[in-house]
């Protein structure tokens, strides 16, 4: 079984200036995922995506390959995420004249993330015969009890609605939010889709802490918090 690790990491973000290669107790985001992909160790390449020589040579220096610059048409705000991922694939086939079983794929903007948690969700793939599987943790909002949608005309409404109404969201079907953690693919599943939803799609649960993706900076503040008050455990 022939896995590819990709880490798909663009120089620009708007959220937070720099995220990727910003200081998060003391090391760079981006560090956080090469060295939990290299420490699981099942993967026979790990490649960096990325437009910003800035980031390859920080991938460079935590052990990940950067084999290429990421295309122009890839590395817009616009741009999609599996097309970046196929990229990879396409490249690294190439070069190597073979091919790869797996893809998975982190991002680093979600650095909480354990070691464990890459095992435990390829052993929910290959259990599962997924074509791809991707992590989620359980979401605080519920469009069966607490999520409104507007109508034309402005009126709010469930977005989900039950055949009686729902009072506690203890009582409401259990809904799950992607974390953007994990991602696992099937090679020829995503050598042609479009889409990350598919008939054989599972998930695996991971826990509030470990979902904490970077995406403003009081999340970059609150996990610099976690780590440095040792709240959260890698190990």
């Amino acid at each position: 079984m022939r896995i590819l690790g990709t880490i798909c990491a663009r120089g620009g973000s708007k959220g937070v200036r720099n995220k990727n290669i910003r200081h998060l107790h003391g090391k760079p985001l981006i560090a956080y995922t090469i060295e939990c992909l290299l420490g699981w160790g099942k993967a026979q390449r790990v490649v960096v995506s990325t437009d910003s020589p800035e980031i390859m040579q920080v991938a460079n220096d935590y052990g990940a390959e950067t084999p290429f610059t990421r295309p122009d048409g890839l590395a817009s705000d616009a741009a999609p995420k599996i097309p970046v991922i196929q990229h990879v694939l396409r490249f690294c086939e190439e070069q190597e004249k073979s091919k790869y079983d797996i893809i998975i794929d982190l991002d680093p903007t979600s650095p909480l993330r354990r070691i464990d948690d890459i095992e435990n969700a390829l052993i929910e793939f290959l259990r599962t015969k997924a074509q791809v599987l991707y992590s989620v943790t359980e979401s605080a909002k519920n469009p069966y009890f607490n999520m409104v949608e507007l109508d034309d005309a402005g009126n709010a409404y469930l977005s989900k609605s039950l055949e009686g109404e729902v009072f506690r969201r203890q009582d409401a079907p259990k809904v799950y939010s992607i974390n953007g953690s994990i991602y696992i693919y099937e090679r020829d599943f995503l050598e042609t889709t479009k889409s990350l939803h598919c008939e054989k799609e599972r998930v695996y649960i991971m826990d509030e802490l470990s979902s904490i993706d970077i995406d403003r900076e009081i999340d970059f503040q609150f996990i610099e918090f976690l780590l440095e008050r040792g709240l959260f455990k890698f190990r």
